[in-house]
């Protein structure tokens, strides 16, 4: 049986000839594999790019000399109030919503894997920042391990389900079991089961992407009463009153507060607050200023939602969301 390969399919391959890096070759082959018409005339041509991956992923893998840069793959730089992974399978829409939110421009196309390393982007939310990292797709076939230590060290987690998807279902339960091979629970809440011991517990929201497509919302229905445990969302990013409700999830979901430092005698400045985690006191708030300043306090002055206007309170006071505080040494 002839083969028949596509101009997609031999674009690529001419790529795969004229790269220069391995890291080349590898997005290369990765984009081969994925165009190649899927039949009997072309199954040794795919066991033979799966075996030149393999190789070349073991290759990649082997550790740097001492001294050596990270690999992009290591670790991304955090910025901002918190950082969100975005979690998905080829093709979930990923960077899609990467660049409706943010200002990053990753490569978007038709055909999946176009993300190859995490790209991160800074979404803005009122008066804070929070970063949102797109990672490359999440299937059996290119499932690369070093991604979990950037999932393990996000703040919290989107997974993306393509609605329009007909294996919808099969491509989330991928990504999480691959995720617990890789000892990674997504969960709706951190605190509402045990983890068991060498495990991460990330706290993620269920996103049902393209939802402007044909028939989604019988999917998403599906998708909620097979996964109840998370929180699911109904997404699409031409809609946008739906990505504004995504961008207070993603709010929720970071446990943080905002706090705004008043100097005595002076007006406080609402464009540029502290980012706490809930719970935290006084003390703690003033300690972000500087760690000699929150020695010295005494107490300070709140002005918020629950008191009255310039109430005393003592350091270890917890605050809320959106209190004004005043420092007293």
């Amino acid at each position: 049986m002839p083969a028949n390969l596509t101009p997609q399919y031999l674009e690529a391959e001419k790529r795969y000839k004229q790269a220069a890096t391995p890291e080349e070759k590898l997005h290369a082959l990765e984009e081969m594999l994925a165009v190649i018409p899927k039949h009997k005339g072309t199954e040794k041509l795919q066991a033979d790019l799966k075996s030149k991956l393999s190789k070349l992923r073991v290759e990649l893998e082997k550790p740097r000399a001492a001294g050596g840069r990270h690999d992009a793959l290591d670790v991304v730089k955090r910025e901002g109030a918190g950082q969100v992974v975005l979690l998905g399978a080829p093709n979930a829409g990923k960077s899609s919503l990467l660049a409706s939110l943010t200002k990053a421009a990753p490569e978007i196309a038709d055909f999946p894997y176009t993300t190859r390393i995490p790209q991160p982007g800074m979404m803005p939310y009122e008066n804070i920042q929070i970063q949102l990292v797109d990672l490359p797709a999440i299937d059996r076939e290119f499932w690369q391990p070093r991604l979990s230590g950037i999932i393990r060290n996000a703040d919290a987690a989107l997974l993306l389900a393509d609605l329009s998807s007909r294996d919808l279902l099969e491509q989330v339960e991928t990504v999480i079991s691959l995720l617990e091979e890789s000892r990674i629970l997504l969960v709706a809440e951190l605190s509402a089961e045990p983890v068991p011991a060498g495990f991460v517990a990330k706290k993620t929201l269920l996103v049902g992407s393209k939802s402007d497509l044909d028939a989604t919302e019988e999917s998403f229905k599906v998708l909620e009463d097979l996964y109840p445990r998370f929180r699911a969302l109904r997404l699409s990013i031409h809609d946008g009153p739906s990505l504004s409700l995504l961008k207070g999830h993603i709010y929720e979901m970071l446990h943080i507060i905002r706090i705004y430092s008043k100097p005595p005698g002076k007006k406080v400045d609402l464009n540029d607050p502290f980012v706490l985690k809930k719970g935290s006191t006084v003390l703690a708030a003033a300690a972000c200023i500087h760690k000699d300043f929150a020695d010295r306090l005494k107490f300070a002055r709140i002005w918020g939602s629950e008191k009255y206007e310039g109430q005393m309170v003592h350091r270890d006071h917890i605050l809320e969301d959106g209190d004004v505080v005043e420092f007293h040494i």
